[in-house]
């Protein structure tokens, strides 16, 4: 027996043998659409609320904006307890303590300045992480190592490579995975890719994702690190530089150490939509060609303005027979707009539009496609720890929808069409280009 298998069935690891039970207790067939959740009377106490034994039990790493706002979302729900909180800012850290003592009439949540301390606590089933993108795969795959289920947020992950790293640990480990790409969980996104999976539009050629336009800022001077934050650890595999306030926290985001501005903010989001509506949640394009314009000086590095193109092949797409153009630019308006033969489909967070406009009230049969609903994301989360169904945006669709922003940054910043092969995960005959999939990582830091 492996040392893995050992330590997941090992008799008398109250750790482990909780979390297998539960799994196999609640298992379906892999693959299984997501279902809502009903909790059992069975699983009840005699005052009617969720026992602690039939609870997740969770720990909570990164509680910044994002981080803390899905750290709320699980304390709504009976079925979840937290117990444990992690993050570098003792402020964030302390804050989030105090959230969910308040909520719990109690002192008993723990804080953690270093995620794998959170980890080795014995009484975990999953873990929430919100933590800047260049600290995305190193947690969950320690994560997945453990045994835990993961919620976590978009983008997937830094590079290509780290996510494909992300991605084989949580299938090795038979992981529930969520991703924070929230649209899939409300219903006008779904509606939108059932309407273009079913064929409203005909054959789709063009499908156009909008996403934010950047920004910038001149050179920032060194500053003090304030008091109660372990900016080390919090640049943790990055690159040292000196602290300065616009460097951290939401403004991660703008600097390509740690992330790839507003085109992999949001094409988590977007792109991952276009990819639904498209079939290729499982796939990519073969050829990616595009301009962007970079800062030239200042802290902030990503992209300002941007538009490339990918081109899949036929048969990519079960909408698309002749393959089809991904055009993504902040010049076009946010959302996903898939172009077909007869009509088109608009689909952003202010709602659906479509050409003809009859479309949106087309009914579909009991035999045309049906993509999974989902009753809200951390329930739906909730719901596939328990049942062991994939979640409504499990890992592979996270990862392939990213891949696409981080082609599209390696291709601008190279400035020329570069071929991808979408099944190896390489470029074809690149190597320059295929240097840019991975970054290396500071010590001690290591996937």
């Amino acid at each position: 027996m492996s040392q893995k298998q050992s330590k997941r069935s090992a008799p008398g690891d109250g750790r482990m043998g909780r979390r297998d039970f539960i799994r196999r207790s609640t298992a379906v067939a892999a693959g299984a659409v997501a279902f809502p959740y009903i909790v059992p009377a069975s699983a009840l106490g005699a005052d009617g609320h969720v026992a602690p034994s039939n609870r997740t039990v969770l720990g909570c790493i990164g509680l910044g904006g994002m981080g803390t706002g899905n750290m709320k979302g699980f304390l709504g729900f009976e079925d979840a307890h937290v117990v444990a909180v992690c993050d570098v800012d003792r402020g964030h850290r302390e804050n989030a303590q105090r959230t969910v003592n308040e909520h719990y009439g109690n002192q008993d949540c723990a804080g953690y300045n270093d995620f794998r301390e959170l980890l080795d606590r014995d009484d975990l089933n999953a873990v929430s992480i919100a933590v800047p993108d260049h600290w995305h795969a190193i947690p969950a795959i320690a994560a997945a190592r453990k045994g835990l289920d993961i919620y976590a947020e978009k983008p997937l992950s830094l590079t290509i490579r780290q996510g494909r790293a992300m991605v084989d640990a949580v299938n090795e480990y038979g992981i529930v995975w969520q991703t924070g790409s929230w649209q899939r969980s409300h219903g006008h996104f779904r509606r939108a890719c059932e309407l273009v999976r079913n064929g409203r539009i005909g054959a789709v050629h063009t499908v156009k994702v909008g996403l934010p336009t950047g920004g910038g800022c001149g050179p920032k001077p060194e500053m003090p690190i304030p008091d109660g934050f372990d900016y080390d650890f919090w640049l943790g595999p990055a690159p040292y530089e000196p602290y300065t306030k616009d460097r951290c926290h939401w403004n991660f985001r703008w600097i390509l150490d740690y992330s790839g501005g507003q085109l992999t903010d949001w094409a988590a989001h977007h792109c991952d939509i276009a990819n639904w509506g498209m079939g290729t949640e499982y796939t990519g394009p073969i050829e990616i060609e595009g301009r962007g314009e970079y800062p030239r000086d200042g802290l902030w590095n990503a992209a300002t303005h941007y538009k490339f193109e990918c081109v899949y092949p036929p048969g990519a797409s079960p909408v698309s027979p002749d393959g089809f153009t991904m055009m993504v630019s902040n010049a076009f308006p946010m959302g996903a707009r898939f172009e077909g033969t007869d009509g088109w489909i608009h689909v952003s967070r202010s709602g659906l539009t479509t050409e003809p406009a009859s479309l949106k009230g087309s009914v579909l049969g009991i035999n045309e496609i049906h993509l999974p609903e989902s009753p809200g994301h951390h329930r739906n989360f909730l719901d596939c720890v328990r049942s062991r169904a994939r979640t409504i945006t499990p890992i592979e669709p996270a990862h392939y929808a990213i891949t696409i922003a981080h082609l599209g940054n390696i291709a601008m910043q190279l400035e020329r069409k570069v071929k991808w092969d979408p099944q190896v995960e390489r470029f074809v005959n690149d190597p320059e280009a295929d240097r840019k999939r991975s970054r290396a990582m500071r010590g001690p830091w290591h996937l």
